[in-house]
């Protein structure tokens, strides 16, 4: 079953260090079998929703969702990243 990876920024820092991060995230995630189905700040937010930048990849399962996060690739993709931004992850099942 897919698996759906919704990434969610909630402040951003220091914008040219998220973007060497997301030089290195996506080949990663793209590694680990993931598919962007849509990334960038949101056309339209409701109910206090930040409308900061949001990422949607589709997995072919939780565990390869989960596998992409713990892969030595992502993990270089962090480490790039730091402290320059706060997100929020979510990794849910599609129905």
């Amino acid at each position: 079953m897919s698996a759906y990876w919704i990434n969610t920024f909630t402040e951003i820092r220091d914008h040219e260090r998220l973007e060497r991060y997301a030089a290195i995230a996506a080949p990663a995630m793209v590694a680990a079998g993931g598919r962007f189905l849509a990334r960038g700040n949101p056309a339209f937010v409701f109910e206090d929703a930040t409308p900061l930048r949001t990422t949607l990849i589709e997995f072919p399962s939780v565990e390869a969702a989960r596998d992409a996060y713990e892969s030595p690739q992502y993990r270089e993709a962090l480490a790039v990243l730091g402290d320059a931004a706060t997100r929020e992850i979510r990794i849910i099942d599609g129905i």
